[in-house]
């Protein structure tokens, strides 16, 4: 997948339902690029939601493949749908284009599974925990754009308290929770907060002790996404310093999830967690 596109998962699904159409429909990519007038690139590029899917393409594209009025016109409001902005775009001064299709498959989730060896995951940091991390990543950020983006980071948060919360389950290093993150009250407030969440039964906090030794997940913090959309695969996403990709092969989804599920035996026995964190907490 393309690391720096900001579609939304509603376009993606459109892309890859547009590929299913066209292929039944026996219609190679000339055959559909001649009917718009436009190159094969374009084409391509609409299926793999690389670019905005204009209705009035769309359309054109329905009656090629033989779909009815009906199914035109049902698959036209999901392409109105499907092309509004998310509740992020009006973030976008502080949300990177790459960073956005991540907001994106958060929120249509079923499932997140997550690694973190660094700092605590985004979905479950406190404002005051939050805040100092973005003040050490944009130091040269001034006070209001600190807030616009724990607001941002805060609005994710959302999701976990809806009807149709996702099921989230981290694994975190031991360091994470020793590494120093604001003021001692900063961090027992953070700890805190995760004893709080785990009680949720959608949310599972595994950490990996420092006594377990090295464990496959050292390269780096990734996430891996389900969905309960037929058409979407696994999709993980790994994070640079300056951009992101998202991989959606099933041989690169599997082997991140044999990782997770290797890490998860390695860590701490989810009963655990609490007491690991309380002891944790003690020392700040």
């Amino acid at each position: 997948m393309a690391e720096t596109r900001s579609a939304t998962v509603g376009q993606i699904v459109l892309g890859l339902r547009l590929r299913d159409l066209r292929e039944r429909a026996g219609c190679s990519f000339n055959d559909a690029a001649h009917a718009l007038s436009v190159n094969t690139t374009t084409v391509r590029r609409m299926e793999k939601a690389e670019v905005g899917l204009k209705p009035p393409y769309v359309e054109k594209l329905l009656r090629v493949y033989g779909l009815s009025d009906e199914e035109v016109e049902s698959f036209l409001s999901f392409v109105e749908e499907a092309n509004r902005p998310g509740w992020w775009h009006s973030f976008r001064d502080v949300l990177p284009a790459w960073f956005s299709l991540y907001v994106s498959l958060e929120g249509e989730a079923s499932l997140i599974r997550a690694y973190e060896p660094h700092c605590v995951p985004g979905l479950l940091q406190t404002p005051d925990y939050a805040r100092a991390l973005l003040r050490t990543g944009f130091p040269n950020a001034s006070d209001e754009e600190l807030d616009r983006r724990v607001a941002l980071r805060m609005g994710r948060q959302q999701l976990l308290d809806g009807p149709e919360a996702p099921v989230l389950w981290a694994v975190l290093d031991e360091q994470v929770l020793r590494r120093h993150v604001g003021s001692p009250a900063v961090m027992r407030a953070q700890i805190d907060r995760l004893v709080e969440l785990t009680a949720r039964p959608n949310i599972t906090l595994q950490i990996i002790p420092f006594s377990s030794g090295p464990h496959p997940g050292m390269f780096g913090p990734f996430q891996l996404f389900r969905f309960d959309i037929p058409e979407l695969p696994d999709i993980v996403y790994t994070e640079s310093l300056t951009g992101a990709a998202y991989l959606d092969q099933r041989p690169e989804t599997a082997a991140y999830l044999e990782v997770l599920d290797r890490m998860g035996a390695q860590a701490a026995p989810v009963p655990h967690t609490e007491a690991v964190l309380g002891d944790i907490r003690k020392e700040f």
